[in-house]
């Protein structure tokens, strides 16, 4: 078995030249690669300039979840800062292989990384990382998240498409300042706030709220990125459970007046808002332990 020294198993790394079509030099589409050594070029454009998309999967068990939507959100986003459209059939062999090169484990985190490439060359660098995800359990027992104002209005998308609104980009730089500000909070996340005071989504997450039997989310037209975790939990709730979903513009005291309310990620899953800032929120850890059934493929 291939550990670290700490036991953990070691992350796989693939890279895939054949991300946007066939490699110039006629080599494999991809391959997988010793994740110990150096693969980027420092002047690769996403260590510049930050320029690139990503998507995060989660694995349960060894079965990927929402590989197809979050194939397509990579697509979306590339095309909105004008990539070369990703092969998602060559990308999705890829992500298999790096899943089926890693030890077993309960639960891993793919990451799926397209970068404009080194400047100059105009082609695109692709690699999938996995490894064992975190230790998400703290989060999914309820959290505590600081409502931090984004600066940015919910009609970004109309009247601003050039700052990338939905787009999944590896400039994370802003994202992380904001959890290291909720940290001084006492906080462990965020809930972002528009200027014109709608609530939108966290830095590495979708916002979904309950209230009463109908569960909310923020419309994507506000500027946030389509949610696959909440796609999911929708059509469950809706299909399975006979719920109402809809989107909506929610304020900070709508949250904070409903019926409870979570963070989704792909990794994380379901993590329970238990207060947001100072008011405390209702958690119904059955419903939270409902919903990472469903997200891990297991209802």
């Amino acid at each position: 078995m291939s550990t670290t020294s700490t036991d953990t198993p070691a992350p796989v790394l693939v890279l895939v030249p054949g991300a946007t079509g066939a490699p110039a030099d006629g080599g494999a589409r991809f391959h997988v690669a010793d994740a110990t050594v150096p693969q980027l070029s420092v002047t690769d454009l996403v260590a510049t300039r930050g320029d690139g998309v990503f998507e995060t999967v989660g694995v349960f068990d060894g079965r990927p979840m929402n590989l197809g939507p979050h194939l397509e959100r990579l697509a979306r986003s590339a095309s909105q800062v004008e990539l070369p459209e990703p092969d998602q059939a060559t990308i999705a062999e890829a992500f298999q292989a790096a899943v089926d090169a890693h030890d077993p484990v309960e639960e891993m985190s793919v990451r799926i990384m397209l970068t404009r490439g080194i400047e100059g060359v105009g082609t695109p660098t692709c690699w999938i990382h996995a490894r064992v995800s975190d230790d998400w359990s703290s989060y999914r027992a309820g959290m505590r998240v600081a409502a931090l104002d984004r600066g940015l209005s919910t009609t970004i998308a109309e009247t601003s498409p050039w700052l990338l609104p939905g787009a999944k980009t590896l400039s994370y730089a802003v994202n992380m300042a904001a959890v290291r500000e909720a940290a001084r909070r006492g906080a462990v996340d965020v809930l972002f706030v528009a200027s014109d005071g709608y609530v939108l989504e966290g830095p590495t997450s979708t916002l979904l709220v309950r209230r009463g039997e109908e569960f909310l989310t923020t419309p994507v037209s506000a500027g946030v990125l389509p949610g696959t975790c909440v796609n999911t939990l929708f059509a469950w709730l809706h299909e399975s459970e006979g719920r109402t979903v809809s989107e909506e513009l929610m304020t900070v005291e709508d949250v904070v007046g409903s019926d409870g309310a979570w963070l989704l990620s792909s990794t994380r899953l379901a993590a329970p808002i238990a207060r947001l800032d100072d008011a405390e929120l209702p958690v119904d850890h059955d419903l939270t332990a409902q919903f990472e059934k469903v997200l891990k493929g297991r209802a």
